[in-house]
């Protein structure tokens, strides 16, 4: 693996942080400097500062996200993060985003493949949210959403969506833009009111209270590894 990416199974820093520490100067590998292309193997010595690290478990927890907390490993404004409301070590980040207001089903773990494989569109990872939203949608309104609306970034790709009440709607998508279905509401003349993501990958957070987490079975894990297609 590559050594950026070992260094963060080791928690020692992101891959980003890991690439500063490589570039200072500050990683061995088998007595010699790393470089940012240098690959490590099971029988490789890597040290930092002179200190040897070694890989932690593999670790895939799944998050209630509740509102006001920002979906990152490290705020610079020193705000609440997802990853202040599991344990610290294994060191795990978040895969893919929610925004400060949107709540629901978040997953984190340190399998860096995996998490390239979740957040990557061509995957069509599914996502469902469930929003509350201003004003009382048609069925026209609904249609357009599930047949792709037209935003800054280009159309959405097509859509599951069903009416749950008054107010009250399910998206389902497999694309992963920065705010997507806050947009697709906007977009549409019904803006939500709460967001809250009910599913992620066919995992449901139904019994985990706001700011609970569990780890997943190794069933589990195997159907992340097994979700959406492959790439073409």
């Amino acid at each position: 693996m590559r050594l950026n990416a070992y260094l963060a199974r080791a928690g020692v820093a992101s891959r980003r942080g890991a690439d500063e520490l490589i570039k200072a100067g500050r990683v061995t590998v088998n007595g010699e400097p790393g470089q940012l292309n240098t690959f490590v193997e099971s029988r490789d010595r890597v040290d930092v500062d002179g200190r040897p690290v070694a890989l932690q478990r593999l670790a895939y927890l799944l998050l209630n996200k509740p509102a006001g907390v920002i979906t990152t490993a490290h705020d610079p404004q020193g705000r609440r993060t997802v990853v202040d409301l599991v344990p610290p070590e294994p060191r795990v980040v978040p895969v893919g985003r929610l925004d400060v207001d949107t709540t629901g089903a978040l997953l984190l773990t340190n399998d860096g493949p995996l998490a390239h494989r979740l957040a990557h569109p061509r995957y069509g990872v599914e996502k469902t949210y469930v929003a509350d939203v201003e004003g009382e949608p048609t069925d026209a309104i609904l249609g357009a959403l599930a047949a792709g609306v037209e935003l800054e970034d280009g159309r959405t790709a097509p859509a599951r969506v069903l009416r749950l009440g008054q107010h009250t709607v399910e998206l389902t998508i497999h694309e992963g833009r920065n705010r997507q279905v806050r947009r697709m509401l906007d977009a549409v003349g019904h803006p939500a009111r709460a967001l809250h993501r009910s599913a992620y990958a066919g995992l449901t957070v139904d019994e985990l209270d706001p700011g609970g987490y569990r780890e997943l079975t190794d069933r589990e894990v195997e159907q992340l590894r097994r979700s959406g297609p492959p790439p073409a």
